[in-house]
């Protein structure tokens, strides 16, 4: 949600004049390229990481407050994190052996390798951030650590990184402390969204692959207004991360065999919370500056859950980081749902909600107002049929 980047130097001669969108097989191509490497890699790793989590401490135990009923293996988060940072680490290595001009590079990838270089160091600082929140969180599934440390750092990675890298939201806004403190608490709540969401089997991967794989889709079908082209940069880090979710998705789908844990819903939090932080959804002089609400449209689901646990917490005088089953996909299974249908529930709302962001830079202003109402519509309706059964329950 930046404003538009200037072309670089070497992209001025050769700028399109017209938008210009992938074909088909350069499309597939695109595809395979990002999302088959990280979802191999996160499927050998989880795996191995799997059978040897209990040795390391990692595991976690049936409680009150929890779902499942034995003990689970903890570190499915190394895994996806090893799924994303491998191919890009191969990958820039090979940029540096071999240069931009080999003829085994596909013809339609050379004109953006020149750019995808400059933005290297954008890119290292990105994950390098997200492995410090890796950690943190790894370290949280260890030994736990206080709610008041994890946030602090948080909002000092998310702080360093809206400031030093200039990753914040735009809004239209000229003062920039107030765009600096809106992207901070983007980064932080969808960090910990991500984090909230991750209590039943498969629910925060696989809501994290349907967000990732939505707002690549809008990147890959609305180009950049200032270059014209296609965002493949930063598509191609949500479709990486997207893969990555899958190969860990194969263990962790229902009954689960292995659990994301903090590592992994923090790294996946910040991955797409300062994806959509780089990507430039709208320009301000353009014909859909609604558009810019994209991202907010895909991670429509993530925020509604934790906004409403933490409005069940508060209303109940509880701490609004205490644990509890007062989760959306909770929530569900108290009405007569099974889990995987709360899950599968939970899936096709968020897939509903990326949809309607499709829809934005089709549509006018009174379109774009009526495709925001269809998703407050939507979790409107969700958030209606939830309160009405859990006061039954109550009598």
């Amino acid at each position: 949600m930046q404003q538009p980047r200037a072309p670089l130097p070497d992209e001025r001669s050769s700028l399109p004049i017209r938008s210009q969108l992938m074909t088909l097989s350069q499309t597939g191509w695109f595809l395979l390229v990002t999302l088959v490497p990280s979802c191999l890699v996160a499927w050998v790793s989880t795996s191995m990481i799997r059978r040897r989590a209990a040795g390391w401490g990692l595991v976690d135990h049936p409680a009150a407050r929890k779902v499942h009923l034995t003990t689970t293996p903890l570190g499915g988060g190394l895994g996806v994190w090893l799924g994303v940072v491998s191919p890009f680490a191969v990958g820039t290595l090979l940029l540096w052996l071999v240069g931009y001009e080999n003829p085994w590079i596909p013809a339609f990838v050379r004109p953006h390798l020149s750019g995808l270089s400059h933005q290297l160091g954008g890119l290292w600082t990105l994950l390098g951030a997200g492995t410090i929140l890796m950690l943190l969180g790894l370290f949280d599934d260890l030994k736990g650590i206080r709610w008041q440390f994890r946030i602090l750092v948080q909002i000092v990675v998310a702080t360093t990184c809206v400031i030093w890298q200039d990753w914040r939201l735009t809004l239209f806004l000229e003062w920039q402390p107030a765009t600096w403190f809106l992207s901070v608490l983007w980064i932080v709540g969808l960090v910990n969204s991500f984090n909230m969401l991750d209590n039943m089997d498969g629910l925060s991967g696989g809501v994290a692959t349907i967000a990732a794989s939505m707002l690549a889709a809008v990147l890959l079908l609305n180009p950049d207004p200032s270059t014209h082209q296609p965002q493949m940069f930063v598509a191609g880090l949500l479709l990486v991360l997207a893969g990555g979710l899958l190969g860990f998705l194969w263990h962790n789908r229902p009954p689960a065999r292995i659990f994301m844990g903090d590592a992994g819903s923090y790294f996946v939090g910040f991955c797409i919370a300062t994806s959509t932080l780089l990507a430039t959804f709208t320009s301000y002089r353009g014909s859909t500056p609604h558009a810019v609400l994209a991202p907010l449209c895909v991670l429509a689901v993530p925020i509604y859950d934790m906004v409403t646990v933490i409005w069940i917490r508060l209303r109940q005088g509880q701490s609004p980081f205490q644990a509890d089953k007062n989760h959306f996909s909770h929530r569900l299974v108290e009405l007569g749902f099974t889990p995987s249908q709360a899950v599968l529930t939970i899936y096709l709302t968020t897939a509903c909600c990326g949809l309607a962001a499709l829809l934005l830079h089709r549509v006018d202003g009174v379109g774009a107002l009526l495709v925001a109402l269809l998703v407050v519509c939507v979790l409107a309706i969700i958030a209606l049929i939830e309160s009405t059964a859990r006061r039954r329950l109550r009598q």
